[in-house]
């Protein structure tokens, strides 16, 4: 069975990087913006990188401008913003495409092992999604594309995609499936 290790990445500089670096580590890999309403879960983000980054947890992030154009910018400008706006100290990688025949392998790989999880439906936004995305395609759904920014994928230490998580979803449940696996 294939894993996330089997894969390689831009980092900001264009460098290439092998998710081996990340062998037996808890992954949430994450597709982000900066001008987004769930810009902020950057800070919660971060939270969480603090309080487990010494047991074993990595969090990589990958800005992505293919949702109403919110992460315009270079690579180092999205960088700086997210360091100076929200303190942010883990890895980030360079802008990428999430979804369409562009999209980075990685993403390919992710959406085979975990489809759409549905919306967290007390989320203010969420309803606002769901029209928006219902509207444009009825049956969106059924299918594993990236709906939004800030979808998260949960990765176990053996690289094996356990979870995906919609931008709705609540931290404590997503820390709570973290924790159970460090």
């Amino acid at each position: 069975m294939k894993t996330v290790y089997e894969f390689s990445v831009k980092d900001r500089k264009g460098g290439m990087v092998s998710l081996k670096e990340y062998s037996n580590e808890v992954l949430l890999i994450v597709n982000t913006a900066t001008q987004c309403g769930f810009t902020p879960q950057y800070e919660e983000l971060e939270k969480l990188y603090e309080k487990y980054h010494g047991q074993g947890f990595e969090i990589l992030d990958f800005p992505c401008n293919q949702f109403g154009q919110q992460a315009p910018g270079t690579d180092e400008s999205i960088h700086s913003f997210c360091k100076l706006t929200y303190g942010t100290e883990f890895p980030r990688f360079k802008k990428l495409k999430v979804n369409g025949e562009d999209a980075a392998p990685l993403y390919k790989f992710l959406k085979e092992q975990k489809g759409f999880a549905g919306w967290d439906m007390s989320h203010p936004i969420a309803p606002v999604l769901d029209k928006m995305l219902g509207d444009a395609d009825p049956d969106y759904k059924e299918k594993s594309d990236i709906k939004w920014n800030f979808t998260k994928f949960l990765v176990n230490k053996k690289g094996r995609v356990v979870a995906r998580f919609e931008p709705t979803e609540k931290i404590e449940n997503i820390e709570k499936q973290i924790v159970e696996l460090l």
